[in-house]
C-alpha cells in the first residue's frame, strides 16, 4: 500500500519534530537530547533516563553510569601515588632509624633534636594521609582527610617555626646583657609547636561540629559518570584551615630568611628556607589547578602538592644532616664544630 508521507520513518533514538510545512506528514527526525532515549520507530518524544541511568551510544535504552572516584582496581594514578607514599614513607623510617641510632652526636643535637623528631614523625603522617584520599570515598575518610592533612602539616610547618625561632633567639642571646636570655631559660621551643598546632586542632573541632565534610554524588559534572566525591561542608572551615597553614609557613619563610647566614653548628635555617620556599610555591600553584578541576583530577592534584611539599621539606631538612652522618662523619664532631664556628 502507498504511504502518505515525504520523509523516511524516525529510527529508534531519535524523534519527530515539525519542519514548518503545511503537510502534517512532513517531518524532521532529531537526536534525542542528552540524558533522553527513544526506542520506536516515529516517536514523538524521547524519555528521560533516571539519574542513575545513561542513554547507551545510540539513545535507545538506559544503562547503568559509571562511577568515578580514585579506585584502586581501574585508576593508573592510583598505584602511581601508591608508590611515591610507600617509597617516602620507608624513607623518612630510615631517617628517623638513623636519628635515633646517631642520637647523641651533633649534628643531631643541632637545632632541637626533639623537634626533629616531630617533625619527622608529622613527615611520616603526612605522607600516610594520603591514603584517606585513594579509594571510593566514605563517611569516615570525608570527615578525615582535610582535618588530618591539616592538623598533621601545622605540626610540620609549626616544627620548622620552632627550629628558626631557636636559631634567633640564641643568637640575640649571645650579645652581652641581651634580653633575649631569659626567653632560652624559659625554653620557648617546648611551646611553639604546642600553641601553633592547637590553633589548626581548634579550626578543625569547629569545622567538623558546625558543618562537616560528606559524600556528595555528583551527577552533572561529567556526562555518563556518577562522580564520588567528598563535599567540604564549610567551605569558609576549608579556606581558614588552608590560610592559617599558609600564614604558618610565610613566618616561618621569613624568619628563616633573615636568619639564613648567621654561622651555626649547623644552621638549619638556609634550608628551612628553600624548603618553605618550595612549599609556599606548591600551594599557591595548587589553589587555582584546584578548583578549576573535578571530581578525581581534582583529588590528585591535592596529593600531588601533599607529595610534593612533605618530600620537599623532607630533602632541603635531613638529607643534608643525613650525607653528614653517613659520608662525612668527620664534620660530626664537637672540634669540627667549634672549628667551623670560629671560621
Amino acid at each position: 500500500m502507498p504511504q502518505s508521507r515525504c520523509n523516511e520513518p524516525c529510527s529508534p533514538g531519535h524523534r519527530k519534530a515539525s519542519n514548518g510545512e503545511y503537510q502534517i506528514c512532513c517531518y524532521d527526525c532529531v537526536p534525542c537530547s542528552e540524558g533522553e532515549v527513544s526506542n520506536v520507530t516515529d516517536s514523538t518524544t524521547c524519555h528521560k533516563c533516571s539519574e542513575e541511568d545513561w542513554p547507551d551510544e545510540k539513545k535507545v535504552k538506559c544503562i547503568p553510569r559509571m562511577y568515578d572516584f580514585l579506585s584502586y582496581e581501574k585508576d593508573i594514578l592510583t598505584f602511581i601515588f601508591l608508590g611515591i607514599v610507600v617509597f617516602f614513607s620507608a624513607v623518612t623510617l630510615i631517617i628517623l632509624r638513623i636519628f635515633i641510632y646517631y642520637w647523641d652526636t651533633p649534628i643531631v643535637k643541632a637545632n632541637n633534636r626533639t623537634v626533629s623528631f616531630i617533625l619527622l614523625v608529622s613527615i611520616l603522617l603526612n605522607f600516610l594521609s594520603v591514603f584517606l584520599f585513594l579509594g571510593r570515598p566514605i563517611h569516615i575518610t570525608c570527615l578525615l582527610r582535610q582535618t588530618s592533612f591539616g592538623i598533621f602539616f601545622s605540626i610540620s610547618v609549626s616544627s620548622l617555626l620552632d627550629k628558626t625561632i631557636t636559631v634567633c633567639i640564641a643568637f640575640k642571646a649571645t650579645k652581652p646583657g641581651s634580653i633575649w636570655v631569659k626567653w632560652i631559660s624559659f625554653n620557648v621551643s617546648n611551646y611553639v609547636v604546642l600553641v601553633c598546632s592547637s590553633v589548626q586542632v581548634l579550626i578543625c573541632v569547629i569545622w567538623l561540629l558546625m558543618s562537616p565534610p560528606y559524600v556528595e554524588f555528583d551527577h552533572h559534572s561529567y556526562p555518563g559518570k556518577i562522580i564520588i566525591q567528598c563535599n567540604e561542608g564549610s567551605v569558609i572551615a576549608f579556606y581558614s584551615m588552608l590560610g592559617y597553614m599558609g600564614f604558618l609557613a610565610a613566618v616561618s619563610f621569613v624568619l628563616a630568611f633573615m636568619v639564613r647566614t648567621l654561622p651555626d653548628n649547623f644552621n638549619e635555617a638556609k634550608y628551612i628556607t628553600f624548603s618553605m620556599l618550595l612549599f609556599c610555591s606548591v600551594w599557591i600553584t595548587m589553589i587555582p589547578a584546584y578548583l578549576s578541576t573535578k571530581g578525581k583530577y581534582m583529588v590528585a592534584v591535592e596529593i600531588f602538592a601533599i607529595l610534593t611539599s612533605c618530600s620537599g621539606i623532607l630533602s632541603c631538612i635531613f638529607l643534608p644532616k643525613i650525607y653528614i652522618v653517613l659520608f662525612d662523619p668527620s664534620l660530626n664532631s664537637r672540634k669540627a664544630i667549634l672549628e667551623r664556628n670560629k671560621i
